[in-house]
């Protein structure tokens, strides 16, 4: 399967599941992406970030 119809089938995906639209899609990171998917309940699925993890990510972040 090519990058373009993975990622076709990953949007069309996230627009079902998650309603988003695609430019909501194309800004979320593989790793984003895959956590709004994964199940809660499941063990191996990571906790959402705290305060201080975003504050990291925004401090890190050139754009910001």
């Amino acid at each position: 399967m090519s990058f373009a119809d993975a990622a076709r089938r990953a949007c069309a995906l996230s627009a079902r599941l998650l309603g988003w639209r695609p430019a909501e899609f194309w800004a979320a990171t593989p790793a984003e992406l895959a956590m709004a998917l994964a199940d809660p309940a499941q063990a191996a699925t990571p906790a959402p970030p705290d305060r201080d993890m975003i504050e990291r990510m925004m401090e890190s972040d050139p754009d910001g």
